[in-house]
C-alpha cells in the first residue's frame, strides 16, 4: 500500500444517500478477477445512465477526492468497490457515515475514509461544486480549501497504518512484535516439539 500523508485535487460532490457497493461497481462485474483494470466498470451504470454524471464530466472526471452523503458504501462487502475507486485516482472520500465493512476496505487499500457531520459535509460540498482545490492532510487531521480547515479524527492504529502504507500484516509486524516474541517464547517452552525443526 502507498504511503498516504496529503492529498491534494478536485473533490467531486455525489450528494446521495445509500449509495451502495453495488452502485459503485456492479455485481455482474464481480466475475472479473483481476485485480486491475476495474476502475472503467466504477458507478458503470450511472454513467451510462447519465453523460451528466458527476464523475463523468470536467473538471470532476479527475478528482482526487469524493464528497458523499450519509452511508456511502453500504450493502455487499465487495472490496472491488474501494479498488474500482483508487484505480480512477480517488483517495479519500469525505461522508457523514459509512458503510462499516466499505470503510475498513478503504482503510485496508489506501483510500482514507472521513466521517464528519452532516453540515461539514454539505459546506464541503458547496466548495467541492465550486471547484475549489481541497488539500487533505492525515498527520494534521485537516481538510483546507482555501483559507479554511477542516478537522477530523482517524482512529490511531488505521492512521499510523496509512501513513506508512502498512497492510494488516506490516501494521502487526511493526507495533506487535514485542507480543509476538513474547508468545514464541512462552510457547517454545510449553511445546517444545514444534520448535524441534524451526
Amino acid at each position: 500500500m502507498t504511503p498516504f500523508q496529503t492529498l491534494t485535487g478536485i473533490a467531486a460532490p455525489l450528494m446521495e444517500e445509500n449509495v451502495d457497493t453495488d452502485i459503485i461497481f456492479p455485481a455482474r462485474f464481480l466475475l472479473i478477477t483481476a485485480r486491475y483494470g476495474l476502475g472503467q466498470y466504477v458507478f458503470h451504470d450511472r454513467r451510462a445512465a447519465d453523460p451528466h454524471f458527476v464523475l463523468s464530466r470536467a473538471p470532476f472526471d479527475t478528482a482526487r477526492i469524493l464528497i458523499a452523503d450519509a452511508n456511502f458504501g453500504s450493502g455487499s462487502s465487495r472490496e472491488q468497490a474501494v479498488w474500482a475507486l483508487a484505480e480512477i485516482g480517488i483517495g479519500c472520500v469525505i461522508a457523514p457515515s459509512f458503510g462499516e465493512i466499505f470503510q475498513a476496505n478503504c482503510y485496508r487499500n489506501g483510500v482514507l475514509p472521513i466521517v464528519l457531520t452532516q453540515a461539514a459535509v454539505a459546506d464541503l460540498a458547496v466548495l467541492a461544486g465550486a471547484g475549489r482545490w481541497f488539500t487533505v492532510d492525515l498527520g494534521t487531521q485537516r481538510i483546507v480549501v482555501d483559507d479554511a480547515e477542516t478537522r477530523f479524527t482517524v482512529p490511531a492504529e488505521q492512521k499510523l497504518a496509512m501513513l506508512n502504507g502498512w497492510d494488516d500484516t506490516a501494521t502487526i509486524l511493526n507495533t506487535r512484535m514485542a507480543d509476538v516474541d513474547a508468545f514464541e517464547d512462552r510457547q517454545r517452552v510449553a511445546q517444545p516439539w514444534l520448535w524441534e525443526h524451526a
